[in-house]
């Protein structure tokens, strides 16, 4: 069975299946789009709190590393509630598409690149930063040499969020509906066929979309090892 899959997953990958492509465009337009809002909110957040000290900060870092492993199907639930038709942001009408879907992954990645980023900023000597201080670096420049210097680690947080979020299928079918040609990605769409018994095309699409997922995060694992080579 899995050599069927392979070659299934190949057939449909050279024969320019439009529904494949369809569904593979929508998959990476929605993750792509969910890991760099994450990215805006991580990656920020997660350096205020490897740098700054204030009441409640081991409470937050305790909820942010919680959140890390939060089970997508709970994220999937509290977007559904905030986004059905009678939920508070019911009126908005999104419940169903595709930026729902970018919602519920936005939640399940930002945790991610938040704690890593938090971890990567925590690794720097402290006499590092103080050093950069004595040499009269204002806040800007100071933010700048910590990112610089934390910059493989902060490549893993990338990848890290991008991988939870393209992997993510419960909420994503939660939220989205799993609706051909509208919110059907690859993750929702193996799960169809396997209810469907067509577990040689859920295989095939298993593949795909590994195929997929290794191609981005080998890019860039190796911009990050390329970094660290000749830095």
């Amino acid at each position: 069975m899995l050599s069927a899959g392979l070659k299934g997953a190949w057939e449909m990958l050279v024969s320019g299946d439009p529904v494949l492509y369809e569904i593979i465009f929508l998959t990476l337009k929605v993750s792509s789009l969910a890991t760099m809002i994450a990215l805006l909110i991580g990656l920020p957040l997660g350096v205020y709190l490897g740098l700054r000290s204030f009441p409640g900060r081991k409470f937050v870092v305790s909820v942010v590393n919680t959140l890390m492993g939060l089970p997508p199907v709970v994220a999937g639930l509290i977007v559904w509630m905030a986004l059905s038709r009678y939920g508070p942001l019911g009126f908005l009408e999104i419940i169903y598409t595709p930026t729902a879907i970018v919602i519920a992954q936005v939640i399940i990645a930002t945790p991610v690149v938040t704690g890593l980023t938090l971890a990567a900023i925590q690794q720097i000597d402290v006499r590092f930063q103080e050093q950069i201080r004595a040499l009269g670096a204002n806040q800007l420049q100071f933010l700048w040499v910590l990112v610089k210097e934390a910059r493989y680690s902060l490549l893993a947080a990338v990848i890290a969020g991008f991988g939870a979020a393209i992997s993510e299928v419960g909420a994503a079918m939660m939220v989205g509906g799993n609706i051909f040609g509208q919110t059907r990605v690859l993750t929702t769409a193996v799960v169809l066929e396997v209810s469907r018994g067509n577990y040689e095309v859920a295989l095939a699409l298993s593949f795909v979309l590994v195929f997929i997922t290794y191609l981005i995060t080998a890019a860039l694992t190796s911009l990050q090892q390329k970094q660290y080579k000749w830095s």
